[in-house]
């Protein structure tokens, strides 16, 4: 199916069960193929081109590597603006549209220190938490993606109230993405959906504050079932937009009082205090290549391959040699830094 969705005209010819069979909600679909008989192949192209819209097929190198790991990745992707290498030091923040005073300042505090050790910030684009660690990211000068349940050229980018946001977003080397194609506008069904993006493009997801039914919660769901870490706020026992965090903190979620926590969690480190480290001589050229790429930061096997350029077999025996070697080490999850 993927080989199917190899480029956007194969998604134009696709019909309702070549949707679902994808992966796609059947009520997703379904709106989706008749949102396509209005809008013709030929119209799409030339809203992206008028839009600075371009687009990634599951099938392209560049596809994101941590997205592509899930079960149900993206048949495409549509972005405008500049997508940043994702790695695995990005952690998804998410919360609810009805913060407190509590719950904006603890976003602020953690997303700000998190920025600043060039952790990228992830979210959906909502009002509430989801802006607020957006904004918080691009005040300190750091990348951030924002996912969006509906199409991202301006005429439909939502919330309104977050147009200039994401302006901001894109003019500051990062992107706003969506897998549904310019113009779409995003429904009840799409924003679900939209979550699983979040989560799987992300090494964690940190609830910052949820009450119960928030969609944040969601996110966080579909971390835990692709094997990605679940982090949380606390909140005071009587806190209605908390509970929703507690919970998770009863079902075993990270406790996360400080940026620290976010990185001892994902097993990065300080940046500010990480030494540049030279590759040791005599090392073959495969090996040179896979050591430059490592650092202190955990990188999955998936993107090693994607970032060195070498076929798949290369990479993953170079890997196991330099592992024999002790000149990096498996911290768990195909997931390597150097020693």
């Amino acid at each position: 199916m993927a080989f199917y969705f190899s480029d956007l005209s194969r998604i134009a010819e696709a019909e309702f069960g070549d949707f679902v069979n994808a992966g796609w909600e059947e009520s997703i679909a379904d709106e989706f193929v008749r949102w396509r008989d209005d809008n013709p192949i030929d119209k799409i192209y030339a809203c992206m081109e008028r839009e600075g819209v371009w687009a990634l097929t599951l099938n392209e190198p560049n596809y994101p590597a941590m997205l592509k790991q899930i079960s149900d990745p993206p048949i495409a992707l549509f972005i405008r603006g500049e997508l940043p290498k994702i790695q695995t030091s990005a952690v998804a923040v998410v919360g609810t549209r009805k913060f407190t005073p509590y719950g904006k300042s603890i976003c602020e505090n953690i997303v700000t220190a998190l920025a600043e050790q060039k952790i990228m910030i992830v979210s959906g684009l909502a009002l509430g938490i989801d802006a607020i660690a957006h904004d918080t990211t691009l005040k300190m000068n750091g990348a951030t993606i924002a996912v969006l349940g509906g199409g991202v050229d301006r005429p439909t980018v939502g919330p309104r109230a977050n147009f200039q946001l994401a302006e901001q977003i894109t003019k500051s080397g990062g992107a706003i993405l969506s897998e549904y194609p310019p113009g779409f506008v995003p429904n009840k069904f799409t924003f679900p959906a939209r979550n699983r993006v979040i989560a799987g493009l992300t090494a964690g997801t940190l609830v910052i504050e949820a009450p119960r039914g928030s969609g944040a919660l969601l996110t966080a769901k579909y971390a835990l079932d692709y094997n990605r870490e679940v982090m949380a706020v606390p909140h005071p026992i009587n806190s209605v937009t908390g509970e929703g965090s507690n919970d998770l903190l009863k079902l075993g979620a990270r406790v996360v009082t400080s940026a620290d926590d976010v990185l001892e969690t994902l097993n990065l480190v300080s940046f500010a205090n990480t030494p540049s480290i030279k590759a040791p001589e005599n090392l073959s050229e495969e090996e040179n290549k896979i050591f430059n790429i490592l650092s202190e930061t955990p990188k999955h096997i998936d993107i090693i391959i994607d970032e060195s350029g070498l076929p798949s077999a290369t990479a993953s025996s170079t890997v196991t040699l330099m592992e024999l070697k002790n000149l990096i080490r498996n911290v768990g999850g195909m997931r390597y830094t150097r020693s």
